[in-house]
């Protein structure tokens, strides 16, 4: 398993522990209420979002017969992915402290987080292209009849 493939599993437990402190730290402080959408993109965007890209890269080229089209890609999505989350998390944290200051925090790290994604689907989507570009026949190949469909 390559190494950024476990860094975004070991990055998604990070997360969830840190969400689960802090659901333990709301519910021993209610007034820290305030902090729900930190703890929600903790928890949601951390933990299942992260996890499901670490297995997804592990499988899903697996999958389709061949390699991941870009590890570069992958490791840049990792670092953006976590600092986007970061700095989203921080930007939840200060904005009912700060108000538009936090707010702009969070669009900093939604839009970092949000480049990341787009290069996931991306390295996926050519990692797709070229297992299917290997499975098609080769020019002027002839082409196998397909079946008989009910009432042929």
């Amino acid at each position: 398993m390559e190494w950024f493939i476990k860094a975004f599993i070991r990055a998604s437990l990070l997360w969830f522990t840190l969400g689960i402190a802090l659901g333990l730290a709301m519910s021993a402080r209610p007034e820290w209420v305030v902090y729900r959408p930190a703890h929600a993109h903790m928890n949601v965007v951390g933990f299942i979002v992260m996890m499901i890209l670490g297995v997804g890269y592990q499988l899903l080229p697996r999958l389709f017969g061949g390699p991941l089209w870009s590890a570069k890609f992958a490791i840049a999505h990792l670092w953006l992915a976590n600092l986007g989350l970061a700095a989203m998390v921080a930007g939840f944290t200060l904005a009912p402290h700060i108000g538009a200051p936090g707010n702009m925090v969070t669009t900093l790290g939604g839009s970092l987080y949000t480049l990341g994604a787009l290069l996931f689907v991306i390295n996926l989507w050519q990692t797709f292209n070229g297992a299917d570009a290997r499975h098609r026949p080769p020019p002027g190949a002839t082409k196998s009849r397909p079946l008989p469909t009910v009432g042929e």
